[in-house]
């Protein structure tokens, strides 16, 4: 890179960075060079999409989301260098980058590979708070964190506003591994007494607690039995990669699992992110609205099948073109070709399950497919007390929605969606299955504070574009 074009975009950062554009600026390291420049956006930042467009060509599945979050948290275990590769470039892992590098870690990009460099001690009391608060996941800093420091606090999360998110299966679990943990006002407040392996009854089937339980687990000598865990995807891969430092793991994909800890983990490890489902159902939805024919590629297909057959029985036709499996020789992929199809709303209600079930973040994307169905869809969101009233945006669009009460919303089809100007919800599904509505409705939209979108989809512009759609930023 010429030292012209290097002054060039010092000129441009400096401006953007005065300015009042609520814009983040981030830095990889490339080749031989010094830096490459990386403006990340912000609530402030909005999409212009001139929707009502057949598209085509393919879009390929990047690296997931939730598996990146607990791979971040989950190096903090190891004493060594880990990498990892296929890292989504979003704004949640950039929130917990901030995190870690204010306690101590080091963390060097090169393309979309990431190396941690785990400090001497971690200082806790360096913590950016403020990037803390705005990323659940900090949630998950419990577990690794136990095996650093005697007590530390932590600030209460943030992330998706969802309504009423108890973190309490977390702290019924932790606690039987020895962890005392005590909620202050805006902080937990976590100390370890004598850490001993246990039987463990999880008090829900949730994601993040059984991610939180099994790399406590990890670094505790001795067999932990976790009964009732998730076996989604992103525990998985927590699972795929502890195995690659050294621990031993029986039951991964089964809701019983077995983690044979050691006392310390020291092996510079790299490791592959699988593929997202999120991100491959969010492409399915694309197609499905615009009733366009696309190749969507490297599609995790273990973690679609329910939402691919509920589909299938809405009249959703689809080839899977080809068969393989991921990077890190665990997770099964598949190309899939989408068919315009005519939809008919299902017979029963459409509602999530833990894995093997409906995933619950695709969830929300049946609801702006329902509005191109036929008949009546009920979509139960069990979970969430908010997210279903989000959904209710879809209105604005043209969708004919009914909210039954905060968890089951009615849609009637098929609508024709039309353009319209939206704030994003502040949740991150919600707002993007606004986005895959107005590149079915003929003409311009504006989305307004997209964050909650770049919180989980890596250039989700560069992507749609790459498909055919007129969408820019404002």
């Amino acid at each position: 890179m010429s030292g012209v074009l290097l002054q060039y975009l010092d000129m441009c950062i400096a401006q953007c960075a005065s300015a009042n554009y609520g814009v983040k600026i981030h830095t990889e390291t490339i080749s031989d060079d010094t830096i490459k420049y990386m403006i990340t956006d912000s609530e402030q930042i909005h999409f212009e999409i001139h929707g009502g467009k057949k598209l085509h060509g393919a879009v390929e599945v990047g690296g997931s989301k939730n598996g990146a979050v607990v791979l971040l948290s989950a190096a903090m275990l190891n004493t060594a260098p880990t990498t990892l590769y296929n890292v989504p470039k979003i704004e949640e892992v950039y929130r917990l980058l901030e995190v870690l590098e204010s306690i101590g870690m080091e963390a060097v990009w090169e393309k979309n590979s990431l190396t941690l460099i785990p400090p001497v001690a971690y200082d806790l009391k360096a913590l950016n708070i403020e990037s803390a608060k705005r990323t659940r996941s900090i949630l998950m800093f419990i577990g690794p964190l136990l095996h650093s420091l005697e007590s530390f606090s932590l600030p209460h999360s943030g992330g998706c506003k969802l309504g009423s998110r108890t973190v309490r299966p977390h702290f019924f679990a932790l606690e039987k591994l020895g962890v005392k943990i005590q909620t202050k006002d805006s902080s937990w407040v976590v100390s370890k007494g004598k850490l001993a392996p246990a039987e463990i009854i999880m008090y829900e089937s949730s994601d993040t607690a059984t991610e939180n339980v099994i790399m406590a687990a990890s670094r505790i000598p001795g067999a932990t039995t976790i009964k009732y865990a998730s076996a989604n995807y992103q525990v998985q891969e927590l699972c795929f990669f502890l195995e690659q430092c050294g621990v031993k793991i029986d039951g991964i994909g089964t809701t019983t699992l077995v983690v044979h800890g050691k006392k310390s983990i020291n092996t510079a490890v790299a490791y592959s992110l699988s593929e997202d489902p999120i991100v491959a159902m969010l492409y399915l939805s694309v197609a499905i609205v615009t009733r366009s024919s696309i190749t969507i590629t490297r599609a995790p297909i273990e973690f679609l099948e329910k939402e691919l057959l509920t589909l299938e029985n809405m009249g959703f036709r689809y080839e899977v073109l080809k068969r393989y499996v991921s990077k890190n020789k665990r997770t099964k992929l598949v190309d899939i070709k989408t068919r315009p199809s005519i939809l008919k709303a299902p017979e029963d209600k459409i509602h999530a399950c833990p894995y093997p079930g409906l995933n619950m973040d695709n969830l929300p994307f049946f609801a702006v497919i329902a509005t191109q169905a036929r008949g009546t869809t009920l979509i139960h969101d069990w979970m969430y007390e908010k997210r279903a009233l989000y959904l209710t945006e879809l209105d604005k669009l043209g969708g004919e929605t009914i909210l039954a009460d905060p968890h089951r919303i009615y849609i009637e089809g098929p609508t024709v969606l039309r353009p319209a100007e939206i704030v994003a919800p502040p949740a991150l599904r919600p707002a993007v299955v606004l986005l895959v509505a107005m590149l079915a409705a003929n003409g311009r939209s504006v989305l307004r504070n997209v964050y909650p979108i770049n919180r989980g989809y890596d250039d989700i512009i560069g992507h749609l574009r790459g498909l055919g759609v007129e969408i820019s930023v404002l």
